[in-house]
């Protein structure tokens, strides 16, 4: 029994509609990146150590990654729309609660929370990319997901920046919980209902479930390979700004800027992959972003070790290595979830889990190892981009001949 609508092509879908959809996914990097720089001075206020600091970043990645579990089935059950607002609310409360921390631990608690509402508008829109879309188109919508949403990575640096010099920390919050307003308005009016026919689950068969993906060499490959070079790029979100402002010694709006040409380069790169999914498949494509990311961590890797370049020589191989993610991302998140019109909740779900899971064991490792150089960083980002070829390669196999790989699935 068939649980979508009519498919649509990436040429038949209304901007707007991936406009809306961006926006709210966008929701995840504006929480994110938005206070990063003013994580030295959150430091200061709270009379805390630079790992404490970290867990407020750790406890937001593990929220995203537990949240998804609940939000996937429940929109397989009851629709992608009511788990995003249910979501939006929870995010929108957490976030005030945030301005108002009256300690480092409330905030890390109000984090966590934020994080479990947040997640599903995380959840719901790959669902309901997954519904609308077969996994080639799907591919390009995500795309242009990227090209929408990684404008956040390069604004909310520098809004998150202004704000605070502005204003202080508190009203970052206040500004995510506004935000927050914004996609819980999307959610009501502009994003109708894309799941035709519910699926009854309750909490037996969506373990079940779970536990047949898990199962699934594929779906696992392609899951784990892109997370873990994701995870790479939450390792430098968790301590660049420690690096560049405090190693390095960029002004807190000097380092919003180079982090915004990060995500800049990881827009192109998106924007690329729409064009190279018109002559290769999704997955030949993907293992070519994942190679690339692998070698551009290690060339990053050797020249901090070496001394090579001074901060040329960490950015460069960085901006390459960050880009790649928008080549990786698309594609491995269309190939994971193309057998599974009929789960795309917890497909979706799951595979937002894993690499969230990876996301925040990369940021606690590289809080925990920072040693005041960029060393852990870049050996977190080379190690992240080797391991994900490597998971691919082990859980996937070697690519098809290029005739036969047109399905990315």
């Amino acid at each position: 029994m068939s649980t979508s609508p009519a498919r649509q092509t990436y040429e038949q879908t209304p901007r707007r509609w991936i406009v809306a959809l961006a926006t709210i996914v966008a929701i995840g990097p504006m929480s994110i990146d938005m206070y990063l720089p003013a994580l030295p001075a959150l430091q200061a206020h709270f009379g805390t150590d630079t790992a404490s600091t970290q867990l407020t970043l750790a406890l937001f990645f593990i929220g995203l990654a537990v949240g998804q579990l609940v939000y996937g089935p429940l929109s397989d059950r009851i629709g992608r729309r009511k788990p995003l607002i249910i979501g939006m609310t929870i995010y929108i409360a957490a976030s005030l609660g945030c301005a108002f921390a009256p300690s480092m631990d409330a905030l890390i608690l109000l984090r966590l929370l934020q994080a479990l509402g947040g997640c599903a508008g995380m959840v719901v829109s790959r669902a309901m990319v997954r519904d609308r879309f077969e996994p080639q188109d799907m591919a390009k919508i995500l795309s242009a997901l990227v090209l929408v949403m990684g404008l956040a990575p390069i604004l909310a640096p520098m809004l998150g920046g202004q704000v605070f010099h502005l204003f202080g920390w508190q009203a970052i919050f206040i500004a995510l919980a506004l935000f927050g307003l914004l996609c819980l308005l999307l959610g009501l009016f502009a994003l109708p209902e894309t799941l035709a026919v519910p699926t009854p689950v309750s909490v037996r068969s969506a373990l079940q479930n779970y536990r047949r993906l898990l199962g699934h060499r594929r779906f696992m490959g392609y899951a784990l390979s892109g997370g873990v070079a994701q995870g790479g790029m939450f390792a430098y979100i968790s301590v660049s700004a420690f690096v560049f402002i405090d190693v390095y010694h960029l002004t807190p709006l000097h380092f919003s800027w180079l982090f915004g040409a990060n995500a800049a380069g990881l827009i192109l790169a998106a924007q690329l992959n729409s064009r190279l999914l018109k002559y290769f498949p999704a997955q030949v494509v993907l293992r070519f972003a994942l190679r690339s990311n692998a070698f551009f961590g290690g060339v990053m890797l050797l020249a901090v070790l070496g001394g090579v370049g001074g901060i040329w020589g960490l950015v460069v191989p960085l901006f390459l290595a960050i880009s790649s993610l928008g080549l990786s991302f698309p594609n491995s998140s269309a190939a994971a979830m193309a057998p599974f019109g009929d789960r795309a909740g917890a497909a979706s779900a799951l595979m937002g889990t894993l690499q969230f899971g990876v996301a925040a064991c990369s940021g606690i490792l590289a809080g925990h190892f920072h040693d005041g150089t960029a060393v852990p960083m870049a050996a977190m980002i080379a190690a992240c981009g080797l391991s994900s070829t490597l998971l691919l390669r082990v859980l996937v196999g070697p690519p098809p001949q290029l005739p036969e790989a047109a399905d990315p699935g």
